[in-house]
């Protein structure tokens, strides 16, 4: 694990996202400046620096925490994924030694990567991709490389006169393995073996470095015969641990991925569970990143009479800032308001530090004369991407936290540098219905997703009203259950986004802050999750789309996801005459609405969800408007397509693509406003909050709310 370099000049982060009054928050900052560095509190009312919207609007918070000066100090962070025995373990001098292990490598580095350690021995991989024993200044290789993505087992010995390297290929060819290949070389003074193991890794100077990219199994260390060492990974798949079979137990760093087909895997069983000892491979990388483990710079602790909202603490040294978001809830149990925005921090931490493959460096261009944020991570992978991007072997990354600084989790922060509009999302984009609010005088409070997963529906049972930001895509089975018994006990709901309830994800047992995500059969996918590892390790459970765990989204909210198209927007257009549904448009005259937005220029765009009774959606669910999409530019989503021809829904395609206001009672009292599609809130602000998707969010909060 070697440690950070090019570390930016000021960046931070929080411990938790999210907290109540009372509870503590603990800031961690690196500052490569001599001078302390500044800390102040705003809250935060608009992320949006568009100069031509909102801009990034916040008001002093300084009467809940007085600014400080913070003394400036360089925080490492160390990437890779290994494990390390607790305990250290020893062998005489010149006693017969044997390290071994299979393994599946899956990247060739211009350096050595271990495979297992301890003391003065190394079994790797060298920069020629041979396996080979190291003891010191001593070395013996295969002299052959490894083919990636193929199964070997390989063995290192040390005997009183010769050390030796064998490499087996496990890859059957007509039946039949190849011969091992063999090599070997004289050796007088074995040293004597002490020192604490490490898989995939080995120590120098109190650092870990050399990390091996791929899958590792059944690692052992003998001396004389006896084994000292051993450890089968089929075993606590869900833990951060390895019971060892022999010597001391394994601690895992950096969440390499578990339940991950081993070698002896041969497509019988999906589910880990079912055949663990097929599953007894954990696949390591040199960039996994999760906790940056910095020490804490300054805490905040919440006060009894702090509103609930979004606040920013900022940092500033040197001409150089940042910004770190976190959430005040209220109370636990306590109503505040009668309205609560359920915010998706889930899905902030899964997309966080998302790499865009468009990203074009001329896009920060214009950050400096907008004051927006000035970093993009496509700029700096070194601070760990996100579960949309791949691993430098080519893996998809799995596991997402945010204990570690999230450029896109950044007041003025733009997704889309190339476009005319703010091009944004997630967490600046949902600051669209946050600073409509305060322009309309509607009191809130805040709530996420983590509350949901943790209390259930009793986080936000009693209130009037709760609505989504524009993207609440990852969830939990407890979210979903939360926000279904909420609507099914006489809750209103406003689904304010597209792509919604999409994704199943799982919160590790004995972390909560790392969430994993496997992108199994369908779906618009960043990569595709490997045959065989479709199931969960955090929970075991089957992993990839809520709809293929029979959880559609039109069962909860009455639309799904449907259709993706390039970041543009399209407006509404009204459906139903019907005069029970008058006061949705009260005030609006033309059935067109909203056909101009700062996100995409268009109330419905980028992301599509549509009504399927087939999969969910009640038959009295009433179809309110429906977009007036373009013929081109948008596609269907894997899920709802079956040939070049056909699709599921059995019409047109461009029957297909759209997006689907609705609104739906249930026989609890409680019912949901939906408006399919992510770029609804980006139109709030424009024209100064006064034009006709203003005018209908309104409409549909005055009748909730009173």
């Amino acid at each position: 694990m070697t440690e950070s370099t090019n570390d930016l000049a000021l960046l931070g982060y929080v411990d938790k996202l999210s907290a109540h009054p009372s509870q503590t928050l603990n800031f961690k900052v690196s500052s490569t400046s001599d001078v302390p560095f500044n800390v102040y509190l705003m809250r935060s009312i608009s992320a949006d620096a568009n100069p031509d919207g909102p801009g990034i609007i916040e008001e002093d918070a300084s009467g809940y925490f007085e600014s400080q000066q913070i003394p400036s100090r360089h925080q490492a962070f160390y990437p890779g994924s290994y494990g390390v025995a607790t305990t250290q373990v020893s062998a005489p001098a010149n006693a017969v030694l044997q390290l071994s292990a299979i393994v599946f490598p899956t990247l060739k580095c211009a350096g050595a990567q271990t495979v297992l350690s301890v003391g003065a021995y190394t079994l790797s991989i060298d920069a020629d991709g041979c396996a080979c024993l190291r003891i010191g200044q001593a070395l013996v290789t295969t002299g052959q490389s490894l083919k990636l993505r193929c199964w070997y087992r390989l063995e290192a010995r040390v005997g009183p006169h010769e050390i030796s390297i064998e490499q087996q290929s496990l890859e059957s060819i007509g039946g039949a393995l190849a011969a091992p290949i063999v090599k070997s070389a004289e050796h007088q003074a074995a040293p004597a073996l002490t020192g604490t193991p490490c898989v995939a890794a080995r120590y120098a100077a109190e650092i870990a470095c050399e990390h091996f990219n791929g899958k590792i199994e059944a690692p052992e260390i003998l001396a004389n015969g006896q084994v000292i060492c051993a450890w089968d990974f089929s075993r606590n798949i869900s833990g951060t641990t390895i019971p060892a079979t022999a010597g001391p137990e394994l601690e895992l760093v950096n969440f390499p991925a578990r339940g991950m087909t081993g070698a002896a895997w041969d497509g019988a069983e999906m589910n880990w569970q079912h055949r663990p000892d097929q599953y007894a491979a954990i696949h390591f990388h040199a960039d996994d990143i999760y906790d940056f483990g910095w020490e804490t710079d300054f805490s905040f602790t919440i006060p009894d009479h702090m509103p609930s909202g979004i606040y920013v603490m900022r940092l500033e040294c040197g001409g150089h800032w940042d910004a770190i978001p976190f959430f005040v809830k209220p109370p636990l149990g306590e109503r505040k308001s009668k309205l609560c925005v359920l915010v998706s921090t889930f899905t902030y931490s899964i997309y966080g530090n998302h790499a865009r493959p468009d990203f074009q460096s001329s896009w920060l261009a214009k950050n400096v004369g907008d004051k927006a944020y000035p970093h993009n991570p496509a700029q700096h992978p070194q601070y760990g991407l996100s579960t949309y991007n791949y691993h430098s072997d080519g893996s998809g990354i799995c596991h997402a936290s945010h204990r570690r600084p999230l450029f896109n989790l950044r007041p003025g922060y733009r997704t889309f540098g190339n476009t005319t509009c703010s091009g944004l999302r997630h967490f600046q984009a949902d600051s669209h219905l946050i600073s409509w609010l305060h322009k309309k005088g509607i009191d809130y409070d805040i709530v996420t997703d983590e509350d949901l997963h943790l209390h259930g529906s009793s986080a936000i049972s009693g209130y009037a009203a709760v609505t989504t930001g524009t993207h609440p895509e990852y969830h939990t089975t407890q979210t979903l259950n939360a926000i279904r018994d909420y609507r099914d006990t006489g809750g209103n709901l406003l689904y304010l986004g597209g792509n919604g309830f999409y994704w199943r994800i799982a919160i590790h047992p004995e972390n909560d802050s790392v969430l994993e995500i496997r992108r199994a059969e369908d779906g618009i996918r960043a990569w595709a999750a490997e045959a065989g590892e479709y199931y969960n390790a955090f929970d075991g459970c089957y992993g990839g789309l809520w709809r293929r765990n029979g959880r559609a989204p039109q069962a909860l909210v009455g639309v799904g996801f449907a259709a993706q198209g390039e970041f543009f927007g399209d407006p509404y257009k009204r459906a139903t005459k019907d005069s029970a549904y008058d006061w949705v448009f009260e005030g609006i005259d033309d059935d067109i609405i909203g056909d101009f937005g700062f996100s995409g220029h268009g109330a419905a765009g980028f992301e599509l969800d549509h009504m399927d009774q087939r999969i969910g959606t009640p038959d009295n669910a009433v179809l309110l408007a429906r977009s007036v999409t373009r013929d081109t530019g948008f596609m269907l989503v894997p899920e709802e397509q079956l040939t070049h021809l056909t699709n599921l829904s059995g019409t047109s395609e461009g029957d297909a693509k759209h997006a689907d206001m609705i609104y739906t009672e249930y026989p609890g009292g409680g019912s949901v406003f939906a408006t399919g599609s992510i770029t609804f809130c980006g139109c709030l602000p424009w024209n100064d909050y006064d034009n006709n998707v203003s005018r209908l969010l309104q409409n549909v909060l005055t009748r909730y709310l009173s």
